[in-house]
């Protein structure tokens, strides 16, 4: 499953600056960066899969493309992204972070066999938010929660049936 290209209202909407410099505004919190075509060609190679990839993956897919193109400069894009809140970051505990242009709240299943993350197509449950929120007294914006398991590929190489 592809997820829509709206390449073009994606980063109709990122900040942009003529220079290479970052600047600073509001709080000094925020950066700005400069458009980066590289950084477009990461952001939309992410969108098309549903891998979930780490940053190598993304560099072997845009490396015939980039001939230039270093590891580093991947990872410190996806970073931008990260920070730009047009990606996340999903840490599962592996030794590679992986990626995920759906930026929707959903769960995700980690498969303990092959490493292999699916998206679930479950509703995340509000309702858990309001539980917590009114029985601990604390605000919460969001929550995250991550089951593992063993795929479907890995169950039928297994010789394994779910229950």
């Amino acid at each position: 499953m592809f997820f829509p290209l709206r390449f073009l209202d994606t980063f109709a909407n990122l900040p942009y600056i003529k220079n290479s410099s970052d600047y600073h505004k509001g709080s000094g919190m925020e950066r700005t960066y400069k458009r980066s075509r590289q950084r477009e060609r990461i952001l939309e190679t992410l969108m098309q899969t549903t891998t979930h990839p780490t940053a190598d993956w993304v560099y072997a897919r845009l490396k015939p493309d980039f001939p230039d193109l270093s590891l580093g400069t991947v990872y410190r894009n996806l970073n931008i992204l990260v920070e730009q809140d047009l990606v996340r970051r999903i840490d599962n505990g592996s030794s590679f972070d992986r990626y995920d242009a759906r930026r929707d709240p959903h769960y995700h299943f980690v498969c303990e066999q092959c490493g292999k993350i699916i998206d679930l197509g479950i509703p995340v449950d509000t309702a858990l938010e309001d539980r917590v929120s009114g029985e601990t007294g604390l605000v919460i914006k969001r929550h995250k929660i991550d089951f593992f398991g063993l795929c479907q590929d890995c169950q039928t190489q297994s010789g394994i049936r779910p229950d």
